[in-house]
């Protein structure tokens, strides 16, 4: 990190560029080989490129703030390897849907996350058709809402907006039709379709307004969300929470807040780099996934580490793209404090700095200096001079307490 970084930092406000990986019609292939073939590698093969593909950038990227925005984002809108369907989608609903939209405008991620065929397929809504529409009469098919609940409760605006059973209904109702192509087998596309039989007749009213039938009504539904104040709030306390601290002050919550108002994600990073709280270090417990990447970077961990990334986030409970549950990964440290979890740090650092240490090639005193710098407690930095061997040097500073906090 440069001696001044709010300029770097806000230097990685732009436009990210294309990640590479498998075409949405290469993955959506894969899944229907397996189909075809239980026993085809197609699925698992799209999936271990794209999760080497992340890893690379985890630890190779010479934009970190800004990978990290994104991954934040794609907790955020969750889709979760643990939906067997999702495991060829995820990598590319990732980088298209949420890593494209990044500094974009939220209400254009939402709807790109809602027309992605993973969240399509990991929250129930592909199947979903209104109970009066003529695929839900012939097919005596039902509604699902498991996307609108997930939309409200997790995604826009929250409990704290007030809504009702009614409105997730009405939402659900809206996003009738929604649904995935088949492909070219059946004269579809391999993204996002709109069937007009599935969708409920008439217009509906959602938080009090009301939107026309169609797939237009749809995503003026979800604009509406997107842009809705509980929705700005609501994200503002969770990007807070995320960049801040656990409990974040109110004054840092509202200026985040003010950016939001446009819905302009750029303009949300901007503040929080601006925030004067967040500032402050070390007051963020890591998750795994973010202990391991600062870590291995730390270490000087190239690309060719991405295997051994995959391997250590699995290890410490946070394998990629797997949160157990729609509201994703939780961003606060009680849930990764555990006993347990820390353990599994120590013995992971114990392995790393015995590596190190018969590499012969790692200076204690200069990885102190690139793990904590001036953040080093009195404490842990006589303990490190003190070390009896490299290896113990190492493992001191894997381990302290400081750098598991960010």
């Amino acid at each position: 990190m440069p001696a001044d970084p709010k300029p770097w930092l806000a230097a990685q406000i732009r436009p990210l560029p294309e990640a590479p990986g498998p075409t949405l019609a290469e993955a959506l292939a894969a899944i229907r080989e397996r189909r075809l073939d239980p026993m085809s590698m197609a699925v698992n093969n799209v999936a271990r490129i794209e999760s080497v593909s992340w890893a690379e950038r985890m630890l190779a990227t010479e934009a970190p703030f800004a990978e990290r925005w994104a991954n934040f984002w794609a907790n955020h809108l969750t889709v979760s390897r643990r939906a067997g369907q999702t495991t060829a989608l995820v990598g590319n609903y990732q980088r298209t849907a949420i890593r494209a939209h990044a500094f974009g405008r939220f209400e254009d991620m939402l709807l790109a996350a809602y027309r992605h065929p993973a969240m399509l397929s990991y929250l129930d809504q592909a199947g979903s058709a209104g109970p009066n529409s003529p695929a839900g009469q012939r097919r005596n098919r039902g509604l699902n809402e498991n996307l609108a609940r997930e939309c409200m409760e997790l995604h826009s605006v929250t409990p704290a907006a007030g809504y009702t059973q009614e409105d997730v209904g009405a939402l659900a109702r809206i996003l009738t039709g929604w649904s995935s192509g088949r492909g070219a087998e059946f004269n579809e596309p391999d993204g996002f379709i709109f069937r007009p039989q599935a969708h409920e007749p008439g217009p509906k009213r959602l938080l009090g307004q009301e939107f026309q039938e169609g797939e237009e009504g749809g995503a003026q539904a979800l604009r509406f969300l997107a842009n809705h104040p509980a929705t700005h709030h609501a994200l503002a306390l969770k990007l807070a929470r995320h960049f801040i601290r656990d409990a974040p002050p109110a004054p840092a919550v509202a200026r985040i807040e003010a950016a939001l108002r446009d819905g302009d994600l750029a303009a949300a990073a901007r503040a929080v780099i601006a925030a004067p709280e967040a500032w402050t270090p070390l007051v963020k417990l890591r998750s795994g996934q973010d202990y391991a990447v600062a870590v291995l970077r730390a270490l000087g961990t190239g690309a060719e580490g991405a295997p051994l990334l995959i391997g250590t986030m699995a290890r410490l409970n946070q394998p990629l793209w797997t949160a157990p549950a729609p509201i994703g990964w939780p961003d606060e440290a009680a849930e990764w404090a555990a006993p347990e979890q820390l353990m599994r740090r120590l013995d992971w650092a114990g392995e790393l700095a015995g590596r190190a240490a018969a590499s012969d090639r790692v200076d204690p005193a200069q990885l102190a200096e690139t793990v904590l710098g001036p953040l080093a407690h009195a404490e842990t930095a006589a303990a490190v001079r003190r070390a009896g061997s490299v290896r113990e040097a190492v493992l001191l500073l894997l381990a302290c307490p400081e750098a598991q906090h960010r």
